[in-house]
């Protein structure tokens, strides 16, 4: 029995997705075999993948001087991917918003490869707002800026893009838990990387996509793997790729388009997220640290009143059926991840566990 499946990654799948992957599991196309079981050479997956490829153009409107990849290794692979592929070889600088957790990580291994700035910062406040775009101090002499437009574990989202290509510096996106949960302006940004396991896929997978000026810019030591202009030139199969995630990931974006496309999933992650806030607010009982302006629609960290009932609430909303809602070691209390696929009775039934909770304990 299917129950309500909060965990921020991996992550909930669409449901109908799962039963057409369990339909087709053991014989692929009538062909009397798995999808995972074909060479990714195959005419046949290759269809797949260039498929996926448009779907995913299609819902992003992707320009056509953008490359799209699917690779190997999640977005942690491209923490280092990202400077080797941009940064110069000789005097190396590159700039990041650190605004959390992911930012951090990304931070810490670009600094391997070069000088890191900071632009902005939300760390005074520990990490409980998005740094204001008037406060960014972006040097045009960077490689590149990155920035983490939702962070994950904090429940913090960027309600701004950061305009760092009109001094020539190229915008690097980590958007891992909030790509597709809403149309997106392609064309403002050099890179954007996605870990694929919260609203693409199952993980193992990442999508990089990739403005074409930027391809040649790789240092030489770079490792073949993470090159995004050899990935390019091969059509994401270089090597092996992941088959079965990126088989996953073109029929979640056939789902998208399905249910209505990114307008239609933007429409309903607004009203998910406005609901489960405006019953937090509205409760003496739990409570969200992120400034109003910078909350998350992806991810909702809360905070009961009295802490010693965490463990309570957290076995009691399991047997109800709800699941994954402990937050992250780091920060600790709750966290709803409603991504695309959680549905809005799933937000009705969390809120309402809550209250009767709240009821009986407040």
């Amino acid at each position: 029995m299917r129950k309500f499946n909060f965990c921020a990654g991996p992550a909930a799948l669409p449901e109908p997705v799962l039963l057409q992957a369990q339909q087709e599991l053991l014989d692929w196309q009538g062909r009397g075999c798995s999808v995972m079981e074909v060479s990714h050479r195959s005419p046949e997956y290759v269809e797949v993948a260039q498929q996926a490829e448009q779907d995913l153009r299609d819902l992003l409107s992707i320009p056509s001087n953008y490359k799209v990849l699917f690779l190997q290794g999640g977005a942690s692979a491209q923490f280092g991917a990202v400077p080797l592929n941009l940064m110069q070889s000789e005097k190396p600088l590159a700039q990041y918003i650190h605004s959390g957790h992911w930012a951090n990580k990304a931070i810490a291994e670009a600094r391997r490869f070069g000088e890191v700035t900071i632009a902005g910062s939300s760390e005074d406040k520990g990490f409980t707002y998005a740094p204001a775009e008037s406060a960014l101090k972006l040097d045009p002499a960077a490689d590149y800026l990155h920035y983490t437009p939702n962070e994950t574990i904090g429940g913090v989202e960027f309600p701004y893009i950061p305009d760092s290509e009109s001094l020539g510096v190229p915008l690097v996106a980590d958007m891992s838990s909030n790509i597709l949960s809403r149309p997106l302006d392609v064309s403002r940004f050099g890179v954007i990387y996605a870990g694929a396991q919260k609203n693409i896929g199952p993980s193992g997978l990442a999508v990089v996509i990739v403005r074409e000026d930027l391809l040649d810019r790789a240092r030489p030591e770079i490792p073949r793997i993470l090159h995004w202009r050899v990935s390019a030139d091969a059509d994401s199969m270089d090597n092996t790729p992941p088959t079965f995630a990126w088989y996953l990931a073109g029929l979640v974006f056939k789902w998208l388009k399905e249910v209505g496309g990114l307008e239609a999933m933007e429409e309903l992650n607004r009203r998910k997220a406005e609901k489960l806030y405006a019953y937090i607010d509205g409760s003496d009982f739990y409570s969200n640290p992120i400034a109003r302006d910078s909350r998350s629609r992806m991810n909702v960290p809360f905070v009961l009143r009295d802490d010693s009932l965490d463990g309570l609430f957290l076995q009691q909303s399991k047997d109800a059926g709800l699941l994954n809602l402990k937050g992250h070691r780091v920060v600790g209390g709750m966290r709803a991840s409603i991504y695309n696929a959680i549905p809005e009775e799933a937000v009705d039934a969390l809120i309402s566990f809550m209250d009767d909770f709240a009821r009986q304990h407040g």
